[in-house]
């Protein structure tokens, strides 16, 4: 696909500036009109909200289930603090709760007490759970800790980040939907099913924050063309100078696009990219959490943004087992995700996840433009730290 005539353009197009100019002197705003959002690579982080366990929670945990707090053992700082620390990719998982205070009431700190531990603080002392709406957690019943409990609170927090950086780098908003398959836990809250209508409900809340032009829909990159998969096949994605300061949300699970693109084909008037399966009209977005570097680089090729991951479960990091990071970082893969970021290594080994010289973002090493430069695209977090 990245054999078109679009495509062709805009290397011709790059060429053509610098040749004429030093890379020192090729500006921002010359290279923003010809790169495209698909041809940088970020720094994302893997369920961002995550604020860790309670003093008892993890007392409790350690006793009764040792290997999944060994798992759950890592969080993250508030989400301006990662994106001020250079991530560009974040995750939120997201529970259905359309009355409200069906997760406010949290299992453990029963059992904890019981076992003897000490009440842990409040998990939700602004009453944030009582309100109807999508939460954002990560094991309902279990592990709820957030740095912002509730989907559009997450929302409003990155909006506000955006607002005040608006040259920023598209941010990648990964959004996990989150059901128990009507299979609950035993003495657990029940989860509210993904239908249609849900989805229709979590789109709105998008829009409830976000105002229009202020985040990349399906339909602005489809433009003419018949379907998804069509577009990105022809250089739909839009270039940096018209992706600057927004973001795109993308949906995790795969399981679910075939109930969010019904009555939607190709996700026309949709808020969210799916997880899609390559080759279908919807498939813009697909993940590899797994791939192999030829996997995710033919992909990337074809004009996919993909999403991988560089650790899962705290084991690379306990270990600084860097296998996966780096074949992941040797990938063409837009997003690369972690539980460590730059700004937030491992407590237990050097292992973080990282660019060479404090890159926020880094031209994509699969099918960046000829003569893209690094630096142009943002400037290094220590940079930002400093402004």
């Amino acid at each position: 696909m990245f054999g078109s005539a679009t495509s062709r353009m805009a290397w011709i197009a790059l060429a053509a500036v610098t040749s004429t100019v030093t890379a020192q002197q090729l500006t921002q705003a010359a290279q923003d009109k010809v790169v495209r959002l698909n041809e940088i690579q970020v720094i994302g982080s893997h369920n961002s909200y995550h604020s860790g366990f309670a003093p008892s929670e993890r007392k409790y945990l350690e006793m009764k289930n040792p290997k999944a707090l060994r798992a759950l053992d890592y969080s993250h700082a508030p989400l301006p603090d990662q994106l001020n620390g250079g991530v560009r990719q974040i995750e939120i998982d997201v529970f259905a709760d359309a009355k409200g205070g069906h997760y406010a009431h949290l299992p453990i700190d029963d059992a904890e007490v019981k076992a003897g531990l000490p009440a842990d603080p409040n998990f939700d002392p602004n009453h944030e759970m009582d309100k109807p709406g999508f939460k954002v957690m990560h094991v309902q019943g279990v592990d709820q800790r957030s740095t912002c409990h509730t989907f559009v609170k997450c929302m409003m927090v990155v909006r506000e980040w955006s607002q005040q950086h608006p040259q920023h780098l598209p941010i990648f908003i990964l959004v996990e939907t989150k059901d128990d398959g009507g299979k609950p836990r035993p003495g657990m809250p029940a989860t509210e099913p993904f239908t249609p209508q849900v989805f229709d409900a979590l789109d709105a809340e998008v829009r409830s924050v976000f105002k229009p032009g202020e985040y990349i829909t399906p339909d602005e990159v489809r433009g003419h063309s018949a379907t998804l998969i069509d577009a990105i096949g022809k250089g739909g994605w839009p270039t940096l100078a018209k992706a600057r300061g927004r973001v795109i949300f993308l949906l995790d699970q795969r399981k679910v696009e075939g109930i969010y693109t019904e009555n939607h084909p190709s996700l026309k008037g949709r808020v969210f990219f799916t997880n899609a399966e390559p080759g279908k009209p919807d498939a813009a977005f697909t993940e590899q959490n797994n791939g192999s570097k030829e996997t995710i680089d033919a992909l990337v090729k074809q004009g996919y943004l993909v999403r991988t991951r560089t650790d899962e479960g705290t084991e690379q990091a306990r270990t600084n087992d860097t296998t996966r990071r780096d074949l992941a970082l040797s990938t063409g893969a837009q997003m690369i995700s972690t539980d460590y970021p730059p700004s937030e290594p491992s407590k237990w080994t050097s292992f973080v996840v990282k660019f060479p010289d404090d890159l926020v973002a880094r031209c994509n090493p699969v099918n960046k433009p000829g003569g893209c430069v690094d630096s142009l695209l943002e400037p290094s977090a220590s940079a930002m730290a400093k402004k």
